[in-house]
């Protein structure tokens, strides 16, 4: 396979619960693709996609009254379940009311243990257990840069030889995310960026979008895990990043915030062998695929 097939290819994950591989249904993909594929895509996402104002924009139509009509179609399409949800369907005013949605605690519930981790989010994640001795982010060859990541050289230092747990989330997923560990936490501090895709169609073409994007970083403090960064990572038409936690602390599934309407993702970042993570996700990631699970079951214990 050529470098544009493996740019071009289905984006396949395993799924942890049907136990099996599985083709990603994309929403949005044939805009996607054009504008990561296409020297004109390319070009409109340098000019306009990738500017915070156009995804102010986007999100300023699912704040209005008449986008709640697109969700009865959207849970059709994708098969959402609202058995899960806090609230009635017919509750939501709005796309992004419905979008950024609570759960029913039981439909999530936090897998036990002090030397548990557990994911942050619902969604596809690829799990690095050394950030320094892969190369193998989505696709071959490219490197992770945890520096320009971090946003603070001092930080990443600490964290030189670590562990790396991308949860990526489509739009389809629940887009609330939480914290993975107990622990104190620090504020959110704000890194500022542009607005790219980080569907894996455009990061295989690029993975420095993951720290050219607008970023939340909150440092943990876990008795368990020691220093851990939870990081969200803002992407096109995500209308805001909005944490909801006060700094203090925080018990492992506690609420760290929400996203509103887009593709997005929580990169949750430990230090060398503070972790380890399950078989089924270092087993994957050695072939490039992402598994996917939900919030609050187990990705890995103390190392």
């Amino acid at each position: 396979m050529n470098q544009t097939e493996q740019y071009d290819a289905p984006i396949q994950f395993y799924n942890r619960h049907t136990d099996s591989v599985e083709t990603e249904s994309v929403y949005g993909e044939g805009f996607l693709r054009w504008a990561y594929g296409n020297p004109l895509g390319r070009l409109t996402v340098a000019v306009a996609v990738k500017r915070l104002w156009f995804s102010r924009w986007y999100g300023w139509r699912m704040d209005r009254p008449a986008s709640r009509e697109k969700v009865l179609p959207f849970l059709e399409s994708f098969g959402v379940d609202p058995d899960e949800f806090a609230d009635e369907v017919e509750s939501y005013a709005t796309f992004n009311e419905f979008f950024y949605r609570k759960l029913k605690p039981s439909a999530r519930p936090i897998a036990e243990g002090e030397s548990v981790a557990v994911f942050p989010a619902d969604g596809r994640h690829l799990a690095i257990q050394d950030i320094a001795a892969t190369d193998q982010f989505y696709i071959k060859g490219q490197q992770f840069d945890l520096a320009k990541f971090l946003g603070d050289p001092a930080l990443a230092e600490k964290f030189a030889g670590g562990s790396v747990l991308i949860s990526r989330l489509c739009p389809v997923d629940y887009h609330r995310y939480h914290f993975p560990v107990s622990g104190q936490a620090g504020p959110s501090d704000i890194l500022d960026g542009s607005l790219r895709s980080v569907s894996p169609l455009a990061l295989r073409r690029r993975l420095s979008i993951l720290w050219e994007n607008r970023r939340a970083r909150t440092v943990v403090e876990s008795p368990e895990f020691g220093e851990v960064v939870v990081m969200e990572v803002g992407a096109t038409c995500v209308g805001g990043m909005h944490s909801t936690f006060t700094p203090g602390a925080i018990v492992k599934g506690d609420d760290k915030g929400y996203f509103s309407f887009g593709g997005s993702c929580v990169t949750t970042v430990f230090q060398k062998g503070a972790i380890r993570f399950d078989g089924d996700l270092n087993e994957n990631a050695a072939q490039g695929l992402e598994v996917y699970a939900k919030m609050g079951e187990r990705c890995g214990v103390t190392g």
